[in-house]
């Protein structure tokens, strides 16, 4: 047998098929479309090794269509065009076309963009495969004339019967029906291979084309191959974003154990260390901020000591950066604070300087009272002249609410304390307002603005 025992057990017929049953249920349309052969363009995603191949495999031997089949990697815009051409000569005699693409994902722009008018009109049924985020990956007019199908691992009750029946029972499978398995052994392939039969199936024929003379496959004998599942990240795909999200979202939720967690889990997939170090220190100030300013020094400090010790030691100042920000009292106030700037900004335009704090250098600046009215805070009792520094149309905006958490408490016992200067100084007897008293409506603006940032 030349062929890889995963091409050799691929399924034949629906019957065969492992796995997948939410999708390929007996009451499921698409295994309805499959037995009518009347399948719509579609878009499989999902892991490596859970059947997306395989599936239209099964396809291929059972539709009455003619079924072409493209690989993304070894083709361009000059295959994917003589198999249109063909496929409307092939229309001309009244027999439709499918065209199945694996790792459409890998097709630019231009080489999918070919495809949307063979789709549109019906020239073909795309079919195509990718591991990769379709909304990332796949352009969105070919994407909205394809149904999404979602695939997922391969369960551990699918790989057990897997095993058993790649080394004993399939008829194309290696006939091993003398050896044994230990229980253990069974455990911890189907841990290794995380829902991906095409690596496990790989496994077995490594494993079992290797026996020589020994009729137990254990654990001792499963060590000495010492292979091991790399795990599944892309540095630039959904993954990234995905793994770098639950990090940021286990420190801004205060749990230290899944920050590091997910940054071990990075670094293990072959992140630099140092892009994991520049989303903390924005984790310092976006998520901390002001109720810990001490954050964002042992942030910076982190990174100028991983640069230092380098790896393996250095990482250690990233644990140890991602537990304290995970522990840290957290405020948003400033993020708040500066969209709210964006806002009014965006609103008013761009106000001219009060005089008062411009530039008086020049002589034309002296002439024109660029500086007149400025009080020097220096010279003003406890060094605040309580002057107000917006334009005149903003007088009296505030866009900084400090919260009563952490040292930001103080931060905001102090803006109080200046407040209360202000207002005496402009002979208001009315308190300022304290920022734990905004309204109802202003809490549900801040809570908003944190949850969509």
């Amino acid at each position: 047998m030349d062929q890889p025992l995963a091409e050799r057990l691929r399924p034949q017929n629906l019957d065969e098929f492992l796995g997948q049953n939410k999708i390929l249920g007996e009451q499921s349309l698409l295994r309805m479309s499959l037995e009518n052969d009347k399948i719509p363009s579609m878009i499989f995603w999902g892991p490596p090794g859970c059947g997306k191949t395989s599936l239209a495999h099964v396809i291929r031997q059972k539709t009455k269509k003619s079924f072409v089949a493209l690989s993304a990697v070894a083709s361009g815009v000059k295959e994917v065009k003589e198999v249109l051409a063909e496929a409307r000569k092939m229309k001309s005699i009244f027999r439709d076309t499918i065209l199945f693409i694996d790792e459409i994902h890998r097709f630019n722009k231009g080489q999918q963009d070919a495809l949307l008018g063979a789709v549109e009109d019906g020239t073909v049924t795309l079919i195509g495969a990718t591991t990769e985020n379709p909304g990332f990956e796949v352009n969105g007019a070919l994407l909205s004339r394809c149904q999404l199908i979602l695939f997922a691992p391969l369960s551990k009750d699918d790989l057990r019967r897997l095993i058993f029946s790649a080394l004993k029972d399939h008829p194309r499978g290696l006939l091993l029906k003398d050896v044994e398995v230990e229980e253990a052994v069974v455990d911890k392939l189907i841990a290794q291979s995380e829902g991906d039969a095409r690596f496990l199936l790989n496994q077995l024929e490594w494993i079992g084309g290797n026996l020589g003379n020994r009729k137990v496959i254990d654990e001792k004998l499963l060590e000495e191959f010492q292979y091991k599942k790399p795990l599944r990240y892309d540095k630039s795909g959904e993954e990234h974003y995905n793994l770098i999200s639950a990090l940021h979202k286990s420190i801004r939720g205060s749990d230290p154990d899944a920050a590091v967690y997910w940054l071990h889990r990075m670094i293990q997939g072959g992140e630099d260390p140092r892009y994991i170090l520049r989303r903390m220190i924005r984790m310092s100030m976006e998520d901390v901020g002001l109720a810990d300013p001490n954050a964002l020094l042992l942030a910076t400090s982190a990174r100028e000591a991983y640069d230092f010790l380098g790896n393996p030691e250095g990482i250690i100042a990233l644990d140890e950066l991602a537990v304290y920000l995970a522990l840290a009292p957290k405020s948003n106030s400033l993020e708040i604070a500066g969209f709210a700037a964006d806002d009014v900004i965006r609103q008013t335009g761009t106000l001219p300087v009060p005089r008062a704090f411009r530039n008086s250098v020049t002589r034309v600046g002296k002439q024109l009272g660029y500086g007149k009215g400025y009080e020097y805070d220096h010279d003003s009792p406890g060094g605040y002249s309580a002057q107000e520094h917006l334009p005149k149309q903003l007088e009296g905006l505030e866009l900084y609410h400090p919260k009563q958490i952490g040292k930001e408490k103080l931060f905001a016992e102090r803006l109080e304390q200046l407040k209360s200067i202000r207002n005496q100084k402009l002979g208001k007897n009315e308190p300022a307002e304290d920022s734990a008293d905004k309204s109802a409506e202003e809490k549900k603006n801040e809570k908003k603005s944190s949850s969509e940032n």
